[in-house]
């Protein structure tokens, strides 16, 4: 196996997907993408594969479309017990890396951990997380210490009808949300 350069975990990388297991004996390796579309991780020829607290560059050599999922050739990965040892593996990029949004856009990773506030000043918590249900996306907010209760509410990430505010610089954000809910 080949050196590959290393880091230490920091906040300036975001989780693209995971390596979850081998594929065939030739070191190639099933991907599990957080990206939509699910391929459009492939289009990285570098990324960051997190191991504990280490990060490791890794080059992609090609991936692919197999079944329902994609798999994927790392150099220097030559064979299975290579690929095993990747195993479970996080795949991350530099933020930098990312595609620029426009003024009205955000990742993800950039509104997780924002307080929420409804319009009448109530803290309800923090965005915890936010995941796809198909007709729109639902953040999930988590009571914490400084908000109305404890309770987790999931509120649909709808920028027209419940978001109303959005400020990255101020780490908040204003929903049009009954507390009660």
């Amino acid at each position: 196996m080949t050196r590959f350069e290393t880091s230490q975990t920091d906040d300036t990388h975001v989780v693209l997907g995971k390596l979850t297991s081998p594929h065939g004996v030739q070191g190639w390796l099933k991907v599990y993408s957080y990206t939509s579309p699910m391929d459009s991780i492939l289009d990285y020829p570098e990324w960051w594969v997190r191991q504990g607290e280490t990060l490791t560059r890794m080059t992609i050599i090609q991936g692919r479309r197999q079944g329902k999922g994609l798999v994927v050739q790392i150099k220097g990965v030559d064979d299975r017990n290579a690929a095993e040892a990747l195993a479970q593996a996080d795949i991350l990029l530099p933020k930098d890396a990312l595609p620029a949004l426009s003024a009205d856009e955000y990742y993800w990773h950039e509104l997780e951990g924002l307080a929420v506030f409804t319009q009448a000043g109530e803290r309800l918590g923090r965005v915890s997380y936010l995941f796809e249900t198909g007709a729109n996306d639902v953040m999930v907010v988590r009571g914490d210490d400084d908000a109305i209760d404890k309770r987790e509410r999931l509120l649909p990430f709808l920028p027209d009808d419940v978001i109303v505010e959005i400020s990255l610089e101020d780490d908040r954000m204003v929903v049009n949300w009954d507390s009660e809910f």
